[in-house]
Formats: structure tokens, sequence, C-alpha cells
């Protein structure tokens, strides 16, 4: 096994990691967002408001990109079985 399979897998890895995050890290900016910019309007200043909305959309945006996420998992994890042939040298 060479260092360029080896920094293949990392870059493939850390590609898998940031499209399985992106779904979850972007519906709570948004909704960070929505909320900041409702208590900038409103004056409100309670640091807890945040939390329940965030959750929520967070919950949700598992529960809808989840069969995605664990199909992208199990594809990398498929790959990387059918890769230890060629890593081995054989």
């Amino acid at each position: 096994m060479d260092t360029n399979a080896v920094l293949d897998i990392g870059y493939d890895a850390l590609v898998l990691a940031a499209k399985l995050s992106a779904p979850l890290l972007l519906t709570a900016l948004g909704i960070g967002f929505l909320i900041s910019l409702f208590q900038s309007v409103t004056q409100i200043q309670e640091v807890t408001l945040s939390f329940v909305p965030k959750a929520i959309g967070v919950g949700l945006a598992l529960l809808i990109a989840g069969h995605w996420m664990i199909q992208e998992s199990i594809s990398f994890t498929n790959g990387l079985f059918e890769r230890i042939p060629t890593l081995l040298g054989g």
C-alpha cells in the first residue's frame, strides 16, 4: 500500500464527511440565521429561543436525508472493501 492510496482514501473520507454533514449543518445554519434575524427585529434577546427550532429542523433534515446518508456510507464502505485486494498488492 503506497502513500497515494492512503491519501486517496483519506480524501474520499473527508469528502464523504462533508457531504453527510452538509444537510444538517446547513439546516441549523439557516434556522439559526432566521431566528437571529427575528430576534434582532423584535429585540428579544433570549439565548435559548433558537435551540428548539434548530433541534426540530435538524431532526426533520435527518429524517429526510437519513436514507441518502446511510446509502452513501454503505457505498463508501463497499468501495473500501472492493479496494482491499489492490491495496494489498494483489
